[in-house]
């Protein structure tokens, strides 16, 4: 009886879902629905079917996002699936391999970068425009010595506030 169940429990069938990931060039950094899993190529497993959000990450190369459609086998399908996953002696593989092409970083091209940089550069020389100071000037502005506090001005008040 004992070894009647341990070979019906041997015979117990599955389904092994793979998903592999390979880049050009290799090396990349991948994220699957936002959870790192490796760098290109990598292999990890999952339960469902569906589309995945993969997005590989590569220094010097654009980041590449795609909305991978995974499809569901026929033998998944609802019904069907009890009797792969419970009925069908041994295992099922499914092993689904994608790959992505990464494109170099583009850097801008040295006469655009230049001609930004000639934009700021007048715009920061623009004469801005002169408002008038904010109330009455009593005197030169404090001066410190590196290191030290700026003191005070000696008469806060104007001169006509003072008490004699």
């Amino acid at each position: 009886m004992l070894v009647g169940t341990a070979l019906c429990v041997s015979q117990v069938a599955c389904v092994q879902r793979r998903l592999t990931i390979r880049s050009n060039p290799p090396g990349a950094l991948v994220y699957v629905d936002d959870y790192q899993i490796g760098t290109t190529p990598v292999s990890t497993d999952f339960v469902y079917y569906g589309t995945r959000k993969v997005r590989l990450v590569l220094s010097g190369y654009e980041t590449l996002t795609v909305l991978q459609p995974i499809p569901t086998p026929w033998y998944e399908f609802p019904g069907l699936d009890f009797v792969s996953e419970n009925v069908v002696p041994g295992e099922i593989r499914d092993e689904r391999v994608v790959d992505y092409q990464l494109k170099p970083q583009m850097i801008a091209p040295s006469p655009q970068v230049l001609g930004r940089g000639e934009n700021l550069r007048h715009a920061a020389a623009a004469p801005q425009s002169q408002l008038p100071p904010a109330g009455p000037s009593f005197g030169p502005p404090p001066t410190s010595t590196p290191g030290l506090p700026v003191s005070p001005p000696q008469n806060p008040r104007p001169p006509s506030l003072m008490n004699y």
